[in-house]
């Protein structure tokens, strides 16, 4: 599928969220409680040109500086744009005219809205499989964010790739997209309504892992997940036993993280100071996080919550200084799980 498709489909077809022909784009998560007074304040047009599959609102963004790839009208922007505050700031790049120019003309309105001197806020016109051609310096960002983009992009690797090189190091990339069981047939490829209703685009989830690690960004995490439901009986008809789902990965930008889970030994203890996250930390959907409890860690782990803006957050047990293998339920398969000891044989043998 070519950009001129995309493009006429998010700026000329959809007018907005209501013509849509399935819930792909616009899964309803539930809203956090800290954040229904942000989208309260958003401007109805932004609200109305909204296509997202997911609520991308990472913790701890207070003066960050963040990236919004795919921004469209301006919505995750502006939400954004009020929970880093003054001191940080939000950029946002999309290729389709006419959803830009919503954005665009409400960045003065959000300013006021949100009681900040100036916007903090810019856009810019461009692919993001081409973030090299736009005026963003390279490790500049904190988090990369985006919402049901991934999925339409014509070079997903190129996005990756431009979204590693954007942040800076222990930054990370944390979005949500669609995600299919298999890999897409071309036929499906090519057909413009399911593209652009975020499915026929949809990577096979075993492909985009493979893609975000050979961009450098070792061991991806999946923070939560949702099977979709089309709702739509052609559209069903047409993808036949494929399914979908909805899931917001966050990809460190850490070097040398390691292929799998390993044992050091170590431990990080959650203070429970990120705001709005006074229990626990979600680092993903198997490492939640309980406040004061010791809790054990993998390296990986470990460096993805020392290395990175979390921090300050944690306290820290353990160091790199002894291995103990691959770290239990968590790891991959070692060659040694279910064998037990067993006498040599009599003569002969192997390396």
């Amino acid at each position: 599928m070519n950009h001129e498709a995309v493009q006429n489909y998010y700026g000329e077809v959809l007018q907005s969220s209501a013509d849509l022909q399935t819930n792909a784009c616009c899964t309803p998560d539930a809203v956090p409680a800290h954040l229904k007074p942000v989208l309260g304040k958003l401007h109805d047009e932004v609200m109305a040109r909204y296509y997202g599959c997911g609520l991308i609102a990472p913790l701890a963004l207070e003066g960050a500086r963040i990236l919004d790839l795919g921004c469209g009208a301006g919505r995750d922007v502006y939400a954004l744009s009020a929970l880093v505050g003054e001191s940080g700031a939000v950029v946002g790049v999309d290729m389709t005219p006419a959803q830009l120019e919503v954005a665009q003309a409400h960045r003065a309105y959000h300013a006021e809205v949100f009681g900040h001197a100036a916007p903090n806020t810019e856009f810019h016109q461009g692919y993001i499989e081409k973030l090299d051609d736009l005026p963003l310096k390279p490790g500049s960002f904190d988090i990369i964010v985006s919402n049901c983009v991934l999925n339409l992009a014509t070079d997903k690797a190129a996005v990756l790739r431009g979204a590693q090189r954007l942040l800076k190091p222990g930054g990370e990339m944390y979005f949500s997209d669609v995600y299919a069981d298999r890999r897409i047939p071309e036929a499906l490829a090519r057909d413009e309504v399911l593209y652009g209703e975020c499915l026929s685009g949809a990577l096979y989830w075993n492909d985009f892992l493979s893609l975000a690690r050979g961009a450098g960004f070792g061991d991806p995490r999946m923070v939560e997940s949702r099977l979709l439901t089309i709702e739509n009986p052609e559209l069903e008809r047409r993808v036949g036993p494929i399914r979908f789902l909805s899931a917001t990965y966050r990809l460190f930008n850490l070097a040398g993280l390691e292929p799998d889970c390993e044992d050091y030994g170590q431990a990080v203890i959650y203070k429970g100071t990120v705001p709005h996250a006074p229990h626990e930390f979600v680092l993903d959907d198997h490492h939640v996080i309980e406040t004061g409890k010791v809790f054990p860690v993998c390296g990986n782990s470990w460096r993805m919550l020392a290395e990175s803006r979390f921090a300050p957050h944690f306290q820290f047990i353990g160091d790199f200084s002894t291995h103990y293998g691959i770290f239990a339920g968590c790891g991959g398969a070692s060659p040694f799980n279910g064998l037990s000891p067993v006498a040599p044989a009599a003569s002969g043998g192997c390396c």
